[in-house]
């Protein structure tokens, strides 16, 4: 199974309208920078996750050998789904008003941000029900979450963030990203202001050159579609920070997304002329879904007051 970024794959397709189309999602967000697509046969993966670890034992000459517990694992399985649209464009309109903005690429183009959108939604929020993918609010392991230590929710400190850094373990501690809304973040920034002297300058590049904001080595990505009006005891405007790792390419840790191998990535097709109508179809699809290959991949505090 292929691994490959959503901007990688901007790079090395020879169509430049689905170049576009690809770098236009990234655009929205940077996520898509440095999230892996992992291209399956059919429309589900099967992989297993490590339950526990075989056991050993402390021997000197002539013990008895009584770690004989195998490893143990679960058999997981994530689907696939589909984020669609048609872009319909009157052909009078395409060949009369075209000279500065193609019509059909602008609307191709705005498609392309919507199924971009809709995907960071889903990252988040997906449920698993219906045609939904079940995103990292659903997939994170209540074993994996630091629920707040106030009835009524904690602000955000350090010590939140360094707690979420240590439970990240499926990369021997390796931590590849934060996500948090923005208001998260703009709390993030108070916090450094208020060490007295300090800017706010630590960043982390991206392959594509582009820096966001990090703590500790480990950038932080904006999702506006994680939830600030969660309910903590009393307090309804509460929100969580998520932390995790991405897959390697071993299928073993962290998160991938997931595509079709034979229609890896965004699609952009032209259907052709309405049969009742002088429009142009153009759609827009990608075959999508999210997987988490280890628990320990994955770590969210809950309860993050403004």
């Amino acid at each position: 199974m292929s691994t490959v970024t959503l901007a990688e794959a901007a790079k090395l397709t020879q169509d430049m309208l689905i170049a576009g189309v690809i770098e236009s999602i990234v655009t929205v967000d940077r996520f898509y920078d440095v999230l892996p697509f992992v291209g399956i046969e059919g429309n589900s993966i099967a992989y297993n996750r490590e339950n526990a670890l075989g056991d050993v034992q402390m021997a000197g000459i002539g013990d008895t050998i009584t770690a004989k517990s195998p490893a143990t694992f679960t058999k997981v399985t994530s689907s696939l789904t589909k984020i669609i649209g048609d872009a319909e464009v009157d052909n009078m309109l395409q060949a009369t008003q075209s000279d500065y903005t193609d019509q059909t690429g602008a609307q191709v183009m705005s498609k392309a941000k919507s199924v971009g959108r809709q995907y960071r939604s889903q990252l988040i929020n997906g449920d698993g029900t219906g045609d939904n993918m079940t995103g990292l609010l659903s997939l994170v392991a209540a074993s994996q979450t630091i629920d707040a230590t106030d009835a009524d929710g904690d602000d955000l400190s350090f010590g939140v963030l360094d707690n979420l850094i240590d439970m990240v373990t499926d990369k021997d501690g390796q931590v590849d990203y934060f996500q948090m809304h923005s208001r998260t973040i703009r709390s993030y920034f108070a916090l450094l202001r208020a060490l007295g002297g300090a800017g706010i300058g630590e960043v982390v590049t991206l392959p594509s050159g582009v820096q966001v904001p990090g703590y500790r080595g480990v950038p932080i990505f904006r999702n506006d579609n994680i939830p600030t009006d969660q309910t903590t005891g009393a307090t309804n405007t509460t929100t969580t920070i998520l932390a995790g790792t991405i897959d390697d390419g071993s299928h073993q840790v962290g998160i991938s997304g997931l595509t079709a191998r034979n229609a890896f990535g965004l699609q952009v097709k032209n259907i052709g002329e309405k049969e009742d109508k002088d429009e142009e179809i153009t759609r827009v699809k990608f075959y999508c879904g999210l997987a988490l290959y280890s628990e320990l991949g994955l770590a969210a505090a809950t309860g993050i007051k403004n």
